[in-house]
């Protein structure tokens, strides 16, 4: 709580996308006064509901449904407990939180928490607390409502909170959000093996925190983000271990990567190591610029050549360093690969300022300023 306002702030004025209702006032002051605050506890095969004065929340076993649809209050879901067999799906129109404080819900046929609301969802994780969300190996189908991994989110999910939250993807993406997320304070240990550890819409902003994503599906990718990923903060690392796969729409093979980004990828400051070891995988897949000018990234990439062709860094638009430490290594192919068809590996990037150390070769580049 004590960041959140400033952290809240400078999210905001990130980008024109982050301009909803994330107004966590009732959040900040620490009292959570004028909050209605309900706490769910998972028991095996039943919960304990309490607070819940306005009648939000339905239980089946230990499937909760919480639909505040119409409701104008703000409002706080508390969850601990454990169960092998349960859920939480949320119906809402207004922007709230939720607070994991020691839980751990396992959902054997779908997402262990489904948001279904399209605003903001400020997520913390308490402080010393550990949460653990699983996903099962098929998910029950259903026409009313999406289901795209074992965290969903419709709306922009805001994480807080010094504790830590285990996530593993089963047979969707670990976490998945369709709107934005925004990373402060966690640890997040993300682990897939069917789909992608993260899979998020609207830009993917890490300014602190630790995170940790694992990945083993063929083609999966640590982050997958349709829009930018902006990294200012924090310590990431990321593994992939898949091989590529062949897509029959577009006749061709797509391959794993630790971060693929259809827009920019800016670097600021933190730590971002990543390893991709299957066939053609890659560091980062960035489908414009790449922009590093602070922090430390390390990319390595192990894997064959057979079916596509590793890169450590490759950018569409072209890829320009000018502080920090930046390292890309490869066993095959190009270690940076800008789009030019050079074969000269200086032309591979643009390297502004003087940097104190400068190696480029095709298959190691090592920048330190």
């Amino acid at each position: 709580m004590r960041k959140i306002f400033s952290f809240l702030l400078a999210a905001a004025l990130v980008s024109a996308c982050q301009n909803d209702d994330t107004d966590f006032s009732e959040y900040i002051n620490g009292g959570q006064s004028g909050i209605t605050t309900i706490s769910i506890a998972y028991n095996g095969t039943s919960v304990s509901v309490t607070g819940d004065t306005k009648g939000y929340v339905t239980t089946n076993g230990a499937d909760v449904t919480v639909n505040a649809t119409n409701s104008t209050d703000s409002l706080l879901l508390v969850l601990s407990g454990s169960t092998t067999d349960g859920s939480l799906l949320i119906f809402r129109e207004k922007q709230f939180g939720i607070k994991l404080n020691g839980v751990s819900i396992n959902n054997t046929d779908g997402p262990a928490i489904n948001n279904q609301c399209h605003k903001a969802l400020f997520l913390e994780v308490a402080d010393g607390s550990t949460n653990t969300l699983t996903d099962g190996t098929s998910y029950k189908e259903t026409a009313d409502y999406q289901q795209k991994g074992t965290l969903f989110s419709e709306g922009q999910i805001y994480f807080s909170g010094t504790g830590t939250l285990n996530v593993t993807g089963n047979y969707k993406h670990a976490i998945a959000c369709d709107d934005y997320i925004v990373m402060d304070q966690a640890t997040i240990n993300a682990t897939s093996t069917a789909g992608n550890g993260i899979k998020v819409g609207e830009g993917m902003w890490i300014d602190g925190g630790i995170l940790n994503i694992n990945v083993t599906a063929d083609g999966g990718r640590g982050i997958r983000c349709d829009f930018v990923v902006e990294i200012s903060g924090g310590t990431t690392t990321i593994n992939t271990s898949g091989d590529c796969v062949y897509d029959d729409e577009a006749q061709e093979y797509s391959s794993a990567a630790c971060i693929k980004c259809n827009d920019e990828f800016n670097m600021t400051g933190g730590t971002l190591e990543m390893k991709s070891t299957g066939d053609g995988g890659k560091g980062i897949n960035c489908g414009a610029v790449i922009t590093f000018s602070g922090g430390t990234l390390i990319a390595t990439t192990t894997g064959s050549n057979d079916n596509a062709k590793p890169k450590a860094v490759k950018a569409d638009n072209g890829i320009i360093v000018s502080g920090g430490t930046f390292k890309a290594n490869v066993a095959k192919s190009w270690a940076c690969d800008n789009g030019t068809d050079s074969e000269t590996p200086e032309d591979h990037l643009t390297v502004q300022g003087s940097p104190k150390t400068a190696t480029i070769t095709k298959k190691s580049v090592e920048i330190i300023y």
